[in-house]
């Protein structure tokens, strides 16, 4: 009875053991708004978007600190060789050449440019903005991958779905057919094209199974792992309303919120705004300055210490028409970026359109692969029915297996092209997020 009870308890041991194995092998459960978690914090593209955002925002603190003041600590110890050193010429002069050891400090705070270092400013903040905008492009861009995975992915499994079944059914055939033929009852003709059909089930089956491991690799390539990772994806539905309202609607909504656009627009004022900048630079520029200072160790002609103030207004007369070209220059740049925006509605515009029909033609192809595999279902019915009842051939009973086959797999990808255009067409009007 104890050997019969410690081999019971043994066997509970190893069975709870491979079921906990089992279980841990178990792939994890992916959502769609977990995937596009995921790939906001994993993916290498969202990373280098925001780095460069945080890059241009520095940018502004850097045209910014224009309007403080500036401090800058000095040290100089000077000997001369002799008093006729003073009236030398060269870079040192009087004087400069009497011997010292000095420190001080200079503060300089720039009163007015008339507008140079506010135009910059305004500019740069633009430009950051605009990378801003560059990240939430990013983004859509990546959770548009992220999405087309991972339809790709359920539609790549539905595929194998149905070529296992496609499999099974040639294989149960097959097993009657050559069941048959052995009670004469059928050819061996008969055999033949069963195992023929058979065989081509197969090569549907590891075409589908090769396919939905390279749609799962690409899904975690989108995810940001460099590694295969596999999932259990969680089905999903078809749009409530689709898309089958009037296109300008959609239009209008992608040139309002298109991060594309938004960027562009932010590019364009930044460039009209440095334009403004460099018309500014050629104007006064007016600081005030202060100096102080103690010299230790110094020439008996020099005082202890020194401290001086004033304004100085700084103008250029003539830099051989450099600042007139920098600011010619911006203008131009600034004409262009306005005519790149234009460029770039005018290709929103065309890419909704084609989206919106996109999205309305899979809606069509669904409904009819959906009569389709209606249709091919009732054949292969029949068929099956006069190849039991010998009134027809095998072959016939083949090509409606072959048909019932080619219309659930155009039904299925009917399916999610249905899903996959239609968050295209969110992607083209900014409403992916």
């Amino acid at each position: 009875m104890k050997r019969i009870i410690l081999a019971l308890t043994v066997c509970v041991l190893f069975a709870g053991k491979i079921v906990a194995d089992e279980t841990t092998n178990v792939p994890p459960v992916l959502t769609l708004a977990d995937a596009q978690k995921l790939a906001l914090h994993n993916h290498p593209q969202i990373a280098a978007a925001n780095y460069r955002a945080r890059a241009a925002e520095e940018v502004v603190k850097e045209t910014r600190s224009g309007y403080f003041p500036t401090a800058n600590l000095y040290a100089t110890a000077a000997g001369a060789g002799s008093d006729n050193t003073r009236i030398m010429a060269g870079g040192l002069n009087n004087p400069s050449v009497y011997d010292r050891a000095a420190g001080g400090l200079a503060v300089s705070q720039l009163i007015t440019d008339f507008g140079h270092t506010a135009n910059l400013t305004a500019s740069s903040k633009f430009q950051a903005q605009a990378e801003n905008q560059n990240v939430n492009t990013t983004r859509e861009q990546v959770w548009l991958q992220v999405d087309t995975s991972y339809f790709g992915a359920l539609e790549a499994q539905a595929v194998l779905h149905v070529a296992q079944q496609t499999f099974a059914t040639r294989q149960l055939l097959l097993d009657q057919v050559a069941a048959l033929a052995t009670n004469k009852l059928r050819s061996e003709l008969d055999v033949s094209f069963a195992q023929v059909a058979l065989e081509e089930g197969r090569l549907l089956l590891q075409r589908a199974q090769n396919d939905a491991d390279a749609a799962m690799a690409s899904l975690s390539t989108a995810l940001g792992y460099r590694e295969f990772k596999q999932f259990q994806l969680v089905e999903q539905s078809l749009p409530v309303n689709p898309a089958t309202n009037d296109v300008s609607e959609f239009i209008e909504r992608a040139l309002s919120q298109r991060p594309e656009l938004l960027s562009l627009q932010d590019q364009r004022d930044a460039a009209l705004r440095f334009a403004k900048s460099q018309r500014d630079a050629r104007l006064p520029t007016v600081s005030a300055i202060g100096v102080a200072g103690d010299s230790p160790i110094h020439d008996d002609r020099l005082a202890d210490n020194y401290a001086a103030g004033g304004v100085q207004l700084s103008l250029s007369l003539f830099a051989g028409g450099l600042y007139t070209a920098r600011q010619h220059e911006a203008e131009l740049k600034a004409q262009a970026d306005a005519e790149m925006l234009r460029m770039a509605e005018d290709n929103v515009i065309r890419d909704v359109r084609i989206a919106w029909l996109n999205v309305n033609n899979a809606l069509e192809q669904l409904r009819t692969t959906e009569q389709l595999v209606k249709h091919a279902a009732e054949a292969y019915d029949l068929a099956e029915a006069r190849y039991k009842t010998g009134i027809s051939s095998i072959v016939e009973l083949s090509q409606a297996q072959l048909s019932l086959t080619s219309a659930q797999i155009a039904n299925t990808n009917a399916r999610y092209d249905v899903l996959i255009q239609e968050a295209n067409l969110n992607y083209q009007i900014g409403a992916l997020r």
